[in-house]
């Protein structure tokens, strides 16, 4: 990928997501929902379709638009409200959690560190990234399967899982990049380059086909 221009490719992924139905947190960030909603439907969607993701939150956020609601649901509630999102019931029991703990030890506002986020119970890095630049608009790089397989495709790096890839990237790919990056591949690997049968003759970018990196 030394030789590929990424501001060209950037701008094929941006206008394929631009023209395709946008990935729940994203779309959510565009209806400029808040970090309490970002937060808590990144959570939702992990391991989950982002058509349940959505059916689950506006459940949800019908009942607990802020933290302060969310607190006031029992664990029963809560579990009622976001099936048949993946893991229900051990979000739920996370969730429970999430607004006494924001409460003592964050000052009721949701963090907006990485590191901090961390602490909170059902959130791991891909989310915690998600949430720092979904919601607060500052330099994370969110990794998820697509991202990984992509970038590995690419040959841009070359690494085994996501944790690994998030540090390549954190080094080698352009800050301007990190914001946007993740809704466009999950939409791209949604819809086109596909963990199985990927749909290369409907690819504009080919550059892995070029330099003869295994699909």
């Amino acid at each position: 990928m030394d030789n590929l221009n990424f501001d060209e490719t950037y701008n094929i992924l941006k206008e394929h997501f631009e023209n395709n139905k946008l990935p729940i947190i994203d779309l959510m960030a565009v209806e400029k929902d808040s970090p309490y909603k970002i937060l808590v439907a990144s959570i939702l969607s992990t391991r989950t379709k982002d058509e349940t993701t959505a059916k689950s939150c506006k459940k949800l956020f019908d009942k607990a638009k802020n933290l302060e609601n969310l607190d006031k649901l029992s664990i029963n509630e809560l579990e009622n409200l976001i099936y048949p999102v993946g893991f229900y019931r051990e979000k739920a029991k996370n969730l429970k959690q999430i607004p006494e703990i924001i409460k003592e030890k964050f000052a009721g506002e949701i963090p907006q560190t990485i590191d901090e986020l961390l602490e909170l119970p059902g959130v791991g890095r891909k989310v915690a990234n998600l949430v720092v630049a979904v919601a607060f608009k500052k330099p994370a790089i969110c990794v998820d399967t697509h991202v990984h397989r992509i970038f590995n495709r690419f040959g841009y790096v070359k690494t085994k899982n996501p944790l690994e890839t998030e540090m390549a990237l954190r080094k080698k790919l352009p800050q301007n990049y990190w914001l946007g990056v993740n809704g466009f591949m999950v939409s791209y690997g949604q819809d086109i380059c596909k963990p199985i049968n990927p749909k290369c003759e409907n690819c504009k970018i080919k550059y892995c086909e070029k330099k003869g990196v295994k699909k």
